[in-house]
């Protein structure tokens, strides 16, 4: 369809288009003014992307993209709204509870429908190039409309305290739980300990296996020197049968004061011989004498190899008794050994549990201050005041809307009614509807204009014709 059929259309049939647009702008400006009038409030909070931890003193890490979609679903929902009806006291209120009763006949839960109800009205649109959450309410009251936006941004900052310190209070409830069981391990350990000491008689901090093991040590000593005595004495006993060669022989006073005894008397029993003949009664007293002195340092002389022999058995017996004793010693470290090694185990066991039970204790503390948090990233940047004029409805606007749609409408209904009743208004009408080319049009005077467009749309089909033909 071009234009001027469009045009010529409209033309003759305005008064259609009129009538629609007329009726339907005087239905809006009617509608405008019988509607009641409602009032919308808005606050607007800010959020922080970026916040610093209390507890810790690090700051977090920027939040992401999602993250203001996600406060606004916190706002949006249940959670939220129940908060802000608990705020406003609107759950106690009789009024509104009769007005439950009346609307649902009592069916249903009340909070739940009373948290709808608050929510048809809420409206919560984030910013496109900033933090800031507006959060609107709609209702027929100014003031309570205000109170319902504030209500709202408290709620949404008390959520979202709730939100971060919730799972903080989760895990110090859980801290707390495995903090009384490995409390509990290290009491035992430390018992446990405690008994086997008072048992074994240890002190882990003693030096009693230190002092052990010196006088394992000294018990070596004590049988090296004895050793090494023995072996000197067996040597000497090798020796003794040549006893007169001997150290302690020759070094002996008596058996010296013998043979010099001894010496003198053989000297005295040859003058003797020479002088009263042996056969005379001093001499024979002389040679008896001799004989004595010279069995007597025989004894003697006997005695001290007979001592070296009583020297190694004295010897022996003693490194017999120094090896029990160092059997003995040993056994006694490696009990000694063994009990501190158990003692050690036990010692482990406690410093396990204590490394635990700090560990444990350690996050619970940091925990629980996480969870007494009321630090929130979430201000509120401008509260919501009463408005003084509604937000709806707004005669201006929807007038202006309604005369734009009644104009569309109202062309609507003209070409409507045209297809109902086709027309032929233009010549272009006749090729359409018959199929046969026009070949002259009468009119009235037209100006040059007009003239000249007619003649170019003449020629312009009759080119068509011939190139048809």
């Amino acid at each position: 369809m071009s234009l001027q059929q469009l045009f010529m259309i409209i033309k003759a049939r305005y008064k259609i288009a009129l009538i629609t647009l007329f009726v339907i702008t005087l239905a809006t400006i009617a509608a405008s003014l019988l509607l009641p009038k409602r009032y919308t409030a808005s606050t607007a909070v800010m959020v922080e992307m970026r916040t610093a931890d209390p507890v810790m003193g690090n700051i977090d890490s920027p939040m992401t993209a999602a993250y203001l979609p996600t406060q606004v679903d916190i706002i949006n929902s249940d959670r939220t709204a129940q908060k802000a009806v608990k705020a406003l006291g609107l759950s106690t209120n009789s009024a509104v509870h009769d007005k439950w009763l009346q609307t649902t006949n009592g069916e249903g839960v009340f909070e739940i429908w009373l948290v709808e109800l608050m929510q048809k009205g809420l409206d919560v649109k984030p910013s496109r190039d900033s933090n800031v959450i507006t959060i609107a309410y709609t209702s027929a009251d100014p003031t309570f409309s205000a109170a319902v936006a504030n209500a709202f941004a408290q709620a949404y900052m008390d959520t979202n305290i709730e939100l971060k310190v919730e799972p903080a209070r989760q895990n110090a409830s859980w801290f707390q739980g495995q903090g009384k069981i490995l409390r509990d391990n290290l009491e035992l350990a430390q018992n446990e300990l405690s008994n086997y000491q008072q048992r074994k008689g240890i002190v882990i901090t003693d030096e009693r296996l230190d002092s052990e093991t010196e006088k394992l040590s000294d018990l070596n000593t004590q049988l090296t020197i004895i050793d090494s005595t023995s072996a000197d004495t067996r040597s000497k006993i090798s020796a003794s049968s040549n006893a007169a060669n001997l150290p302690e022989v020759m070094l002996s006073p008596l058996i010296y004061n013998l043979k010099g005894d001894i010496n003198r008397l053989e000297s005295k029993l040859k003058e003797a011989s020479i002088n009263l003949g042996s056969n005379h009664p001093q001499y024979k007293s002389m040679q008896s004498e001799l004989s004595s002195l010279k069995l007597q340092l025989e004894k003697e002389t006997s005695h001290i190899g007979r001592s070296y022999a009583t020297t190694e058995d004295v010897s022996r017996d003693k490194a017999d008794n120094i090896r029990s004793l160092i059997a003995a010693q040993k056994r006694k470290l490696f009990e000694l050994k063994h009990e501190r090694d158990e003692a050690n185990v036990l010692l482990s066991d406690v410093t396990s549990a204590q490394k635990a039970y700090d560990a444990v204790s350690q996050r619970f503390t940091q925990t629980n201050l996480e969870g007494q948090s009321t630090q929130t990233n979430v201000s509120v940047l401008t509260p919501a005041y009463a408005p003084l004029r509604p937000s709806s409805p707004q005669p201006k606007l929807y007038t202006l809307v309604a005369i734009v749609i009644g104009t569309l409408i109202g062309i609507g209904f003209s070409f409507m009614s045209e297809m109902l009743d086709r027309r032929v208004r233009v010549a272009d009408d006749i090729e359409q509807s018959l199929g046969i080319p026009v070949l002259g049009e009468l009119s009235k005077q037209q100006s040059a204009m007009s003239r000249w467009w007619r003649n170019t749309r003449i020629l312009r089909r009759h080119k068509k014709i011939e190139f048809s033909t």
